[in-house]
């Protein structure tokens, strides 16, 4: 079935994801976290108990999606456009949470298909909700049928040198840590597929970028407390190769932040960032 413009306002089935120590640890790990956030990579450390990574919301949440209403499409033709996560409590580092999710928007951006989602979960033990994610795919070759091109909002970042910057490097084998999160699409280990999608490798998967990304503004803007980040929405503008080192700035302006994710060449890989945080 082709792209289902129709299918907007289409909402899923609840569905429950549950999660252990040992899968917040392994996400940690998988996006560059080490021994310099021991509350976050480790559950037996002398006076720190352990914590979850807000970004870990992009695994255990979206789900309910009814994402096969929106049509078919070429999975190593699409990318990850924009990400966001509402984080209404800590995540515990082990738990169960029911989710609903909903088609929010189909777009034509004539080349391309725009697909947008938003899903809510609840924690099941308490019964309220936990976090909200909110995502777009971009699906190469999708597009002209005729639709909507979708929002054009545009954040205009300051002329001035940003407040705080972070640089981390990446591993090679990054995605290979990363994947084991979840996302097992080959377009990040696997060399012919990556060919297919028109890479000369396999890339590092966006939302292990956005991981990268959120430690740096949960460091430098939240002293690395958790309880202190609320939301991170941003916008996947060019893919990172594993093995790239990431610097992410920050315009500060109150509990809000603007940021941005740029590689070693100065290229922006991660746009349009916005952030508010307790």
């Amino acid at each position: 079935m082709p792209i289902n413009p129709d299918a907007v306002g289409t909402k899923g089935e609840p569905t429950r994801r549950s999660w252990s120590s040992k899968d917040a640890l392994l996400y940690a790990v998988g996006v560059g976290a080490g021994t310099d956030e021991l509350q976050y990579t480790t559950e037996n450390t002398k006076d720190l108990p352990q914590k979850v990574l807000p970004t870990f919301a992009v695994i255990v949440g979206g789900g309910g999606v009814p994402m096969a209403a929106a049509g078919s499409f070429n999975p190593a033709l699409m990318v990850h456009g924009e990400q966001g996560i509402e984080l209404l409590g800590e995540i515990p580092p082990d738990g169960e949470i029911e989710s609903v999710g909903e088609i929010t928007g189909i777009y034509d951006k004539g080349s391309a298909a725009v697909l947008a989602f938003a899903s809510e979960s609840k924690n099941v033990k308490t019964g309220e909700v936990l976090l909200r994610t909110t995502m777009t795919l971009f699906c190469r070759g999708e597009g002209g049928f005729g639709g909507d091109r979708g929002p054009s909002d545009k954040i205009e970042f300051p002329d001035s040198d940003p407040d705080h910057a972070v640089t981390y490097k990446t591993r090679k084998d990054q995605a290979l840590t990363y994947r084991l999160s979840g996302d097992r699409n080959p377009l990040h280990s696997d060399p012919s597929f990556a060919a297919m999608g028109g890479f000369d490798r396999p890339i590092l998967h966006g939302l292990c970028s956005y991981g990268f990304t959120g430690r740096a503004l949960l460091q430098c803007l939240c002293s690395g407390d958790a309880s202190r980040f609320k939301s991170m929405n941003a916008r996947f503008s060019k893919p990172v190769m594993p093995g790239d080192a990431l610097t992410i700035s920050m315009w500060v302006d109150g509990n809000t932040a603007l940021f941005r994710t740029t590689n070693q060449d100065g290229d922006v890989v991660i746009d349009q960032g916005r952030f508010t945080f307790r």
